[in-house]
């Protein structure tokens, strides 16, 4: 197991796009596998493509956007450690948090089919709650990452909590999907 986590940190110094964009996919499918099974409890009537598409969307979407902005985070030089992390806290939650919630829910619909007005529709019904909840996981999650965790493993501190929030937002995403799905029923009713 040492030897697995020595290849794992050596892999996120010397490929850190590669290596994290394969942990933001495995992480995001293992979220959307618990929340169709632990949640959802979906057992044999797994939606395997939902767990598809949650995998593509962290492996080629989040994982490069999020190592790019840490790496650029890092870039940032302030003049005191307790500054620093006030301000990459700040930046992390103010300036890029509201643009990847938005970016999942828009995202995700146009991969489900449902197009920009379904994206729109997504984020209006969705996008102010998972934000307000985002940062109360994030908030007190990034200043310990950006206090004491080195900057090539802050990407994994974060996808530790990511699993249990992907659980969340697979399930938000789903329940959404579902409220579209039976809102869309009763307008054909009419």
């Amino acid at each position: 197991m040492a030897s697995v986590l020595r290849l794992y940190n050596a892999a996120l110094i010397r490929r850190p796009v590669l290596a994290q964009s394969a942990t933001a996919a495995v992480l995001f499918g293992a979220g959307d596998v618990i929340a169709q099974q632990v949640i959802e409890r979906q057992g044999k009537n797994h939606d395997f493509m939902r767990t598809a598409r949650l995998t593509f969307y962290g492996g080629a979407f989040f994982g490069p956007a999020l190592t790019k902005w840490y790496q650029l985070l890092n870039r940032i030089k302030f003049s005191s450690p307790t500054k620093a992390v006030v301000y990459r806290v700040w930046l992390d939650q103010a300036v890029l948090t509201p643009v990847v919630v938005g970016f999942f829910f828009g995202t995700m619909s146009i991969i489900e089919g449902k197009g920009i007005f379904g994206a729109k529709e997504r984020i209006s019904t969705a996008y102010a709650p998972t934000l307000i909840r985002n940062w109360g996981v994030f908030i007190p999650t990034q200043i310990i990452n950006f206090a004491i965790v080195p900057h090539h493993l802050r990407f994994v501190v974060v996808s530790v909590v990511s699993l249990f929030w992907n659980t969340y937002l697979s399930a938000v995403n789903a329940s959404s999907q579902h409220q579209e799905v039976i809102e869309s029923g009763k307008s054909t009713e009419k």
